[in-house]
């Protein structure tokens, strides 16, 4: 019994991923659970061929509906709590689940046995065969069980944060402390579980003031720190547009909605196979938009050099961002487009310019219970409120900037944005100062 559980445990360090994407490694899995299903039913039952063919089947089963609820793909929990708690909370799930597939499991592969040669259907009396079916039952919940808290332990370890940084008061910890978490970020390969736990350590210096010696690190004298933290941050969100903008393949009338009309078409796999590679890395895009915005927002304070303003990252940051935004909200299928002679602010007036949106009227919904529908809404959310929390830090100066005329010259970078126009990122920006972005 403690083999096949070995078995099942490596098998899963082997499978687990924070990318949704079909692995290569996982047809391992489907193996490695048939061993070790028949292994535990015939540890828990004795050698029989019956039982260990039972094992062997709920096995199959287990790891069938393991691939097919992508089960494998690591979810970070919002809240970092302690191991012990965080695994604790997830045991009356794991007995619900277990129960639930030993159930579908045990007729599984009872099926299966009504096609097998008569060989293996011995005739037992009355009380033997309730008896063997329940030994059998138990056994495969007791199996499953195992499976499911295995399961969840290691969900638990694997997502549990993990710290880039020297020990404090040691001399890396003084000389230079945000060298480990940058060269991870920096070098780590893009899908692996690393960079997804640097980012999210990341995230958490920025958010938070438990880490202040470390998120005072980034803002050294030189100003190289914080432009390398600026562009790790910067990196994912560009790449966010930049998949958004081939996917929209142009911006003409008849293309402009080709992806999102996948939110209210479900019948082209083609399509929406490709439009949910779009999501893949929707933890590290959200990661990445908080740790800019909080980095961004707090520099106001934080920042004694003022290396944030004099490299240009701020702008570059809320131009980033806003950009993300327009691109994600079009991909929402929202109407984006620059509003003819409309004052905003009281002092400032948009030119007036079309920016297509092509038949908007054939648009009459979305389809809100698609999954890609509630991951564009949720990226929607995060950069929204992100922007919010820098104009809410830098609101005085913007409205200042905004009254002279120098609004697009402070904030909005001069480089061509990864998604939209210079214009239209400077009508957003003026929404988000009226606090009218929705």
């Amino acid at each position: 019994f403690h083999l096949s559980q070995l078995l099942f445990s490596v098998s899963l360090s082997t499978v687990l991923s924070p990318q949704p994407k079909f692995r290569r490694i996982l047809p391992v899995l489907l193996t490695a659970a048939a061993v070790s299903g028949s292994l535990s039913a015939v540890s828990f039952c004795g050698f029989n061929g019956r039982v260990g063919f039972k094992g062997f089947a709920s096995g199959l089963f287990y790891a069938s509906f393991y691939v097919y609820k992508r089960r494998w793909v690591l979810q970070f929990p919002i809240i970092q709590r302690p191991l012990f708690f965080s695994f604790k909370m997830g045991i009356p799930s794991a007995i619900v689940r277990a129960l639930k597939l030993s159930a579908a499991a045990y007729l599984f592969s009872a099926l299966l046995l009504v096609f097998l040669p008569h060989h293996f259907s011995a005739d037992l009396k009355l009380g033997n065969f309730f008896t063997q079916h329940i030994i059998s039952y138990a056994a495969c919940f007791s199996m499953f069980l195992c499976w499911e808290l295995t399961h969840h332990l290691h969900q638990v370890l694997h997502t549990k944060r993990f710290i880039f940084a020297p020990p404090k008061g040691s001399a890396a910890a003084e000389t230079n402390p945000s060298e480990p978490l940058l060269a991870t970020l920096e070098e780590s390969s893009p899908a692996s579980l690393l960079k997804y736990l640097a980012y999210l350590d990341l995230c958490m210096v920025c958010e938070n003031n438990v880490d202040y010696w470390r998120r005072a690190a980034f803002f050294e004298e030189t100003g190289e720190t914080y432009k390398r933290v600026a562009a790790v941050c910067l990196s994912p969100l560009e790449q966010l547009a930049s998949k958004l903008v081939q996917g929209f393949e142009g911006s003409s009338d008849d293309k402009i909605f080709s992806i999102s009309d996948q939110l209210q078409s479900p019948t082209n796999p083609r399509q929406n196979s490709k439009c949910h590679e779009l999501v893949n890395d929707f933890q590290v895009y959200t990661w990445s938009a908080r740790a800019l915005a909080s980095l961004t927002s707090r520099s106001r304070k934080e920042d004694r050099f003022g290396v944030a303003q004099l490299s240009g990252s701020n702008a570059a940051a809320i131009s980033t961002l806003i950009a993300c935004l327009l691109a994600v909200e079009t991909l929402m299928g929202k109407k984006i487009s620059l509003q003819p002679s409309h004052q905003l602010m009281g002092a400032f007036s948009t030119k007036s310019a079309t920016f297509s949106t092509g038949r908007r009227d054939v648009r009459t919904g979305k389809r809100r219970d698609d999954p890609l529908y509630s991951k564009a809404y949720a990226m929607a959310d995060v950069l929204r409120t992100s922007i919010y929390g820098i104009v809410s830090a830098f609101h005085h100066e913007m409205l200042n900037s905004a009254k002279a005329g120098l609004l697009e010259k402070d904030w909005i970078t001069s480089s061509k944005p990864p998604f939209g126009t210079r214009e239209l990122l400077l009508q957003k920006l003026h929404l988000f100062l009226d606090f009218q972005a929705s």
